[in-house]
């Protein structure tokens, strides 16, 4: 048997993690088997890591004005670091791993094998929020953290920072596509995998196209705007050439890809074309090789 590994940024809402509030996506009815390891208070965990660095630093400080009251508030309101982060971590999709299932039970069993190591393995990332949701399509975890750092130089002996909490770990980066993160999560899920062979799971890599192109477009509010705009553009397009017999060269999703021409520029945006000679030149093309959305 074979299953897929996720690994997702959250959004951080500890209220929808710990179910103060029911989202669309939930069944209530289900909640009551979802699984809490720990739900602390943040600031309170702040206060725990930081406060002795905290005395020692404004001990050292001549003027009022660079003396830090809370340290929580500084880094909630800064632009530098984001006070905690999130990963969601699931085993295989609602398709095949359900949670009202036996492959979702036995996803149950891995994520929470996978969990009880996860602060050990990890002795620079403080969880203080970690849950199994169970009462939605498919069981996975929430998992928010602090990352901190000890012994820096500048600021507080010991401080929020990604980075550096990271690299204590041995994940240094290097490249643009093997940041300090990926490297994080990429041994993560090799992590969940191994948990996942000693039940008998093998870890498919295989990706579906289609699943990646929509989430590299609906990045940005307009991606978004245009997904919606393509996935209407398609249904009509299906029911105009349902009757109609489909040549070897029709191809909606390729034909997409090649009219939206989504790029990435070098700041991380997004651009939505390249220049317009080789569009026209590609859309000019396309036209002559395949019936697609220009046509609708």
């Amino acid at each position: 048997m074979k299953r897929t590994i996720s690994a997702m940024v959250g959004k951080g809402s500890v209220s929808h993690n710990s179910r103060k509030f029911h989202a669309k996506n939930t069944d209530p009815d289900r909640s009551y088997r979802n699984i809490e390891y720990c739900n602390e208070d943040i600031r309170k965990v702040y206060h725990d890591l930081f406060d002795d660095a905290l005395d020692k630093y404004n001990q050292k400080q001549t003027r009022s004005d660079r003396r830090i009251d809370n340290y929580y508030e500084k880094i909630r309101s800064g632009k530098q670091e984001k006070p905690f982060h999130e990963i969601i971590l699931q085993i295989g999709n609602r398709e095949d791993t359900a949670a009202t299932t036996a492959e979702g039970e036995l996803a149950v069993k891995i994520l929470d094998e996978y969990m009880r190591d996860f602060k050990k393995r990890n002795p620079n990332l403080r969880v203080f929020s970690a849950h199994m949701h169970l009462d939605e399509a498919t069981p996975h975890l929430h998992i928010d953290f602090v990352p901190f750092t000890i012994g820096s130089k500048r600021g507080l002996e010991t401080r929020v920072s990604l980075k550096k909490a990271l690299a204590a770990m041995g994940f240094t980066g290097g490249t643009r596509s093997e940041t300090e993160w990926n490297q994080w999560v990429t041994a993560e899920k090799k992590q969940l995998a191994a948990v996942m062979e000693r039940h008998g799971i093998e870890w498919s890599r295989k990706a579906l196209m289609r699943n990646i192109f929509q989430f590299w477009i609906t990045r940005s509010r307009s991606g978004q705007k245009r997904w919606r705009l393509w996935k209407n553009a398609v249904l009509r397009l299906r029911r105009r050439t349902a009757p109609m017999k489909r040549r070897k060269n029709d191809c909606t999703v390729n034909c997409v890809i090649k009219i939206i021409r989504f790029g990435k520029r070098r700041d991380g945006g997004m651009r939505q074309k390249p220049k317009r000679k080789l569009w026209k030149k590609k859309q000019r093309q396309h036209k002559r090789n395949c019936l697609c959305l220009h046509q609708i």
